[in-house]
C-alpha cells in the first residue's frame, strides 16, 4: 500500500510538474487552471530557503526574485525616484524559479522596477506586469519604484544605533508588560509644541520637551512598557507627497455646532486627498511609510524610523508595530498598488472553490498556508526585529494566519540573539486579533491562530469578552445597551430595553462573571465561585453565543482592553451608553472605574491613546478615514474633542438621532479639571499595578494560588468586585514570598452610583489600610474608602476602585 501511495504521488507530481511548464510556455492557458492546484504545485516544486530582494556584498549588489510561473523577468534600473528612462535594463536569469542577477555596488542609491511576463489568472493570458519587488527595503515616495538600500550602511544608522539592544528599556518577564496604542500622525499633528515641518511624523518622537514626549515619559514613569504604534510600513491611502495633501480650514470649522453635519461634510470631501488614515491597507509589509517621512524619497524615512525607535526607548518605552498581514490592500495585473499578485499571480492570495478571491478580512486575504507567503511574513517581521530593532509585533486579524505560521514567526523572532544578530529575541512580544470567522473559522483552511487555538503557545490575543462585559453589548450591538461599568441594573433610564429587572441583574451578575475570568487573565482552568454559588472553570462560563469565556493557559496569552483604535473611544461609549440626566463628572468616574478594571487585573494590560485624556472623537465609531479633525490629541490637557461635529455619515448615520442631542448638550463636555483628574488618576493605576508584583503573576498556578473573588455566589452585592491577592512569608511554608512590602492586596470595584459597604471573613483581622499611592492621590473621593478590620469590612465610594494593602511586619 505504501508503494502504490508513493507512486501515485510522484505521478501527480510528474503531472503537475508538466502542467505548470506548459503554463509558463503558453500565451492562453486558461484550459490549463482546472486541473492544476497553483499553490500546492508551487509549494511542492519551488519551496525556496535562499537569499531574496537585493543582497549587498563588498563588491556587487544582487536581486533574487522568487517567481517560478513567470517567463521573463527584467529589472529596469533608475538614477531618479521619478520620472525618466532607464539608465540599463537587465534581464534576470532563472534557476527552479528563482531570477537573478548581478550588477556593481554603484547601483547602490538608485531604484528599480521588475517587468514581470507572466500569466495571470484574472485576465486569462500573458500580460506584461510592472511592480516592486516584494522584499524591496526602501522605495521612492508612494511606493513608484524600489530604492536600492543597504539597510547596513553606517550612514543609515543613527548615533550609537548599535549599541541600542544593551539601552533597551529592561523587561524581566512579559508579564511585567502594559501597552499603549497610538497612531503616528494622531501623536502630534495637533501638537504646538512641535515644529510644523516635523508634526504627524517619526521625528516628533525624537523631540524631547515637546507636550507628547512630556506626556509619554509621565506614562513610561508610571509603569507603561510598550508603545503599540499603529500601521508604519507602506500603506496605501496617503500620498507620501504632502504638498499634495488638502486640508479643511480649521478656524471655520471651530465656529459650528457641536451637533453640526458641516465638518463632517467637509472633512469626508477631502478625506482621500489628506493626510491622514490609519493604514490597514498594506501595499509593502517591509519598508517604512513615506508620509511619515520628512522626504519620501531615498533613505530618509528609514533613518527617521530608526531614530524614532531608538528615541521612545531611550524614554523607557519599548515599540511595538502595528503589521497586517492578513490582506493586501490591491491584486491584479494592472492595480498601481498590487505588488504580490503581478508577481507570481494566484498564489499569494487565499482563493475560494469557484476560483475568487476571498475578502472576509476586508479585501484580498492572504494564504500564509503556502509556504512562500508564510516565508515572506517571518522574513520581514525578522527585517523589522534585526534592522529597525522592534520590540513587539501585534497581529491585525491573527486568526486569518495559521497557527503553524506564528509558531514559526515567534521561534524565529526568540531565536535572535544580541551577540549573532543585534537584537535580543527573546524579549519581542507577540499577540493579535484572534477572531475566528469568515473562511478560516473553525479550521476551514488548517489550524488557524484564533484564540482557543493558540493556548499554551504564550501568544497573546486580544479579550473581547472582559470588554464587552465592562461596556455593554458589542460593537456590533445596540450602542445603548449597557454593561458593568456604564450602569446596566444600577443607573436605568438610558432609552434602551435591557428587559425587566430580574433580567437585567442576572446581566449583570453574567457580566460580573465574565469580568472575574478576565481578572484572572481570562485563563480556562482558573476556578472560581460564579453567580449561582457553584464552583466552575473560566472555560465553563459562556458568553451570549456559547462560547468559553476563559481561554488561555497562561497570563500573558491574554491581552485585556476595554478600548482601541476600532470603535467608539471609552469616554464616548461611556457618553453615549450612559442616561443624559448624569453629570459630566460621573461619566468620568464611570471612564477610571473601566480602565482600572483593566490596570489591575492579571495579564496584558492594553489602553487605547487617549483612554487617560478623557479622549472623544464626537462618538465616531470608526475613524480610520475621518481627518485629524475627529482624531485630534491635546497633550496640553485644555480639551478632549468632544463636540466637534455629528461624526462622519457613512459609518455614523443610523446613531445620529442618538448622537446629536448628547453633542448639543454642553453638559457633556468635560472640563480642563475634569481631564486633568482622569491623567492623575490613570497614572495612579500604573503606579499601584507596579508597585507589586501580586498584579504581574506570571503562571496561571500562581494566579489560581494567590487570586480569589470574594463578592460571589447568589446573596452577593450587584455590581462590585472584590478581589484579594495573597503572598507567602518568607520560612514560612505554603506560598512563596513574592512581595517583600505588602503580604495581601484586596482590591474592590464599585460600579453603583452609591457608596457600599462589602464585609468578607477572609478580611477579619486583616491589618489593611488604603494603597499608599490613592492616600496621596489628588481624588479626595478615593481618600474616604475605609475598613473595619473586626468585621472584615470595606466602605468604597460610589463608582470607585479602591486597593488596600497589608504591610509586612517581617
Amino acid at each position: 500500500m505504501y508503494l502504490k501511495n508513493f507512486h501515485i504521488f510522484k505521478i501527480t507530481e510528474l503531472l503537475n510538474s508538466l502542467l505548470l511548464w506548459m503554463l509558463k510556455l503558453s500565451s492562453n492557458a486558461n484550459w490549463l487552471l482546472p486541473y492544476l492546484d497553483l499553490p500546492g504545485v508551487l509549494d511542492e516544486l519551488f519551496a525556496y530557503a535562499g537569499p531574496l530582494g537585493a543582497v549587498f556584498s563588498e563588491e556587487a549588489i544582487s536581486l533574487y526574485l522568487w517567481a517560478p510561473t513567470a517567463q521573463i523577468v527584467r529589472a529596469f534600473l533608475y538614477r531618479e525616484p521619478l520620472g525618466g528612462d532607464p539608465f540599463e535594463i537587465v534581464p534576470l536569469e532563472e534557476v527552479e524559479g528563482v531570477w537573478t542577477a548581478k550588477g556593481p555596488k554603484d547601483w547602490e542609491g538608485c531604484y528599480y522596477v521588475y517587468e514581470v511576463c507572466v500569466y495571470h489568472w484574472t485576465t486569462l493570458q500573458v500580460e506584461k506586469c510592472y511592480a516592486n519587488d516584494p522584499y524591496s527595503r526602501g522605495l521612492s515616495s508612494d511606493g513608484w519604484r524600489t530604492l536600492l538600500v543597504n539597510l547596513n550602511s553606517e550612514a543609515l544608522k543613527p548615533e550609537e544605533w548599535d549599541k541600542l539592544a544593551d539601552e533597551k528599556p529592561h523587561i524581566k518577564s512579559f508579564a511585567d508588560i502594559s501597552i499603549y496604542e497610538l497612531h503616528i500622525r494622531d501623536f502630534s499633528a495637533n501638537d504646538g509644541t512641535v515644529p510644523p515641518d516635523v508634526r504627524g511624523g517619526y521625528e516628533a518622537f525624537t523631540l524631547q520637551e515637546s507636550a507628547g514626549v512630556q506626556h509619554l515619559k509621565k506614562l513610561s514613569d508610571a509603569g507603561i512598557t510598550h508603545v503599540h504604534l499603529l500601521p508604519t510600513y507602506q500603506f496605501a491611502g496617503v500620498d507620501d507627497e504632502k504638498e499634495k495633501w488638502k486640508f479643511v480650514d480649521v478656524k471655520k470649522l471651530e465656529i459650528l455646532p457641536p451637533d453640526s453635519d458641516e465638518q463632517q461634510f467637509q472633512i469626508t470631501a477631502i478625506q482621500n486627498e489628506d493626510g491622514y488614515n490609519w493604514g490597514y491597507n498594506p501595499v509593502l509589509w517591509g519598508v517604512p511609510k513615506g508620509s511619515y517621512a520628512s522626504n519620501p524619497n531615498g533613505p530618509s524615512r528609514t533613518l527617521q524610523f530608526r531614530k524614532m525607535v531608538q528615541a521612545l526607548n531611550k524614554i523607557g518605552l519599548r515599540v511595538v508595530m502595528d503589521v497586517v498581514y492578513n490582506h493586501l490592500h490591491a491584486s491584479g495585473p494592472f492595480d498601481e498598488n498590487s505588488v504580490l499578485d503581478k508577481i507570481v499571480p494566484g498564489y499569494y492570495l487565499r482563493r475560494n472553490a469557484d476560483g475568487f478571491i476571498e475578502h472576509s478580512t476586508c479585501i484580498n486575504n492572504t494564504a500564509s498556508e503556502h509556504f512562500m507567503v508564510e516565508r515572506l511574513i517571518v522574513d520581514d517581521l525578522l527585517c523589522w526585529a534585526v534592522d529597525y530593532k522592534v520590540d513587539g509585533f501585534r497581529f491585525d486579524l491573527m486568526g486569518h494566519i495559521m497557527k503553524r505560521t506564528m509558531l514559526k514567526a515567534k521561534a524565529a523572532l526568540h531565536g535572535l540573539s544580541k551577540e549573532r544578530d543585534g537584537v535580543d529575541g527573546s524579549c519581542v512580544y507577540i499577540y493579535g486579533e484572534g477572531w475566528d470567522f469568515g473562511e478560516v473559522a473553525k479550521n476551514g483552511r488548517g489550524i488557524n491562530a484564533c484564540q482557543f487555538n493558540l493556548c499554551g503557545t504564550g501568544i497573546g490575543s486580544f479579550n473581547d469578552r472582559v470588554r464587552d462585559a465592562i461596556l455593554g453589548g458589542s460593537p456590533f450591538g445596540h450602542p445603548l445597551q449597557q454593561g458593568f461599568a456604564t450602569g446596566l441594573y444600577l443607573q436605568q433610564g438610558n432609552g434602551h430595553d435591557h428587559g425587566t429587572q430580574a433580567k437585567e441583574k442576572l446581566m449583570l451578575a453574567l457580566s460580573k462573571d465574565h469580568i472575574q475570568v478576565g481578572m484572572a487573565a481570562n485563563l480556562r482552568d482558573y476556578v472560581f465561585t460564579n453567580h449561582e454559588g457553584n464552583e466552575v472553570k473560566g472555560s465553563e462560563v459562556l458568553t451570549y453565543d456559547g462560547s468559553p469565556v476563559g481561554y488561555a493557559l497562561c497570563p500573558t496569552e491574554t491581552v485585556n482592553y476595554v478600548s482601541a483604535h476600532d470603535n467608539e473611544t471609552l469616554f464616548d461609549i461611556v457618553s453615549l451608553k450612559t442616561p443624559m440626566s448624569i453629570s459630566v463628572d460621573e461619566r468620568c468616574r464611570m471612564n477610571h472605574l473601566a480602565t482600572s478594571t483593566i490596570a489591575l487585573s492579571q495579564g496584558v494590560p492594553f489602553f487605547h491613546c487617549g483612554d487617560e485624556l478623557l479622549r472623544s472623537k464626537s462618538l465616531d465609531r470608526d475613524s480610520y478615514n475621518s481627518g485629524d479633525w475627529f482624531n485630534r490629541l491635546d497633550f496640553t490637557y485644555n480639551d478632549n474633542n468632544w463636540g466637534v461635529g455629528l461624526p462622519p455619515k457613512e459609518k455614523n448615520e443610523k446613531n445620529w438621532p442618538l448622537i446629536k442631542p448628547r453633542l448639543a448638550d454642553p453638559s457633556f463636555k468635560p472640563q480642563r479639571s475634569n481631564i486633568l483628574a482622569a491623567v492623575d488618576n490613570f497614572l495612579n493605576l500604573l503606579r499601584i499595578r507596579y508597585s507589586s508584583p501580586l498584579f504581574r503573576l506570571k503562571t496561571a498556578n500562581a494566579i489560581q494560588e494567590r487570586v480569589r473573588f470574594l463578592n460571589t455566589g447568589p446573596s452577593q452585592i450587584p455590581g462590585v468586585i472584590a478581589m484579594s491577592m495573597e503572598d507567602g512569608h518568607e520560612g514560612v511554608p505554603g506560598l512563596t514570598q513574592l512581595d517583600p512590602i505588602y503580604s495581601y492586596i484586596a482590591l474592590v470595584i464599585n460600579s453603583c452610583p452609591s457608596e457600599v459597604s462589602f464585609a468578607s471573613p477572609a478580611l477579619r483581622a486583616k491589618a489593611l489600610q488604603l494603597h499608599p499611592v490613592q492616600v496621596m492621590s489628588t481624588d479626595e473621593v478615593v481618600k474616604t474608602s475605609s475598613f473595619e478590620a473586626s468585621s472584615g469590612c470595606l466602605t468604597i465610594p460610589a463608582r470607585t476602585t479602591s486597593v488596600f494593602v497589608e504591610p509586612r511586619n517581617d
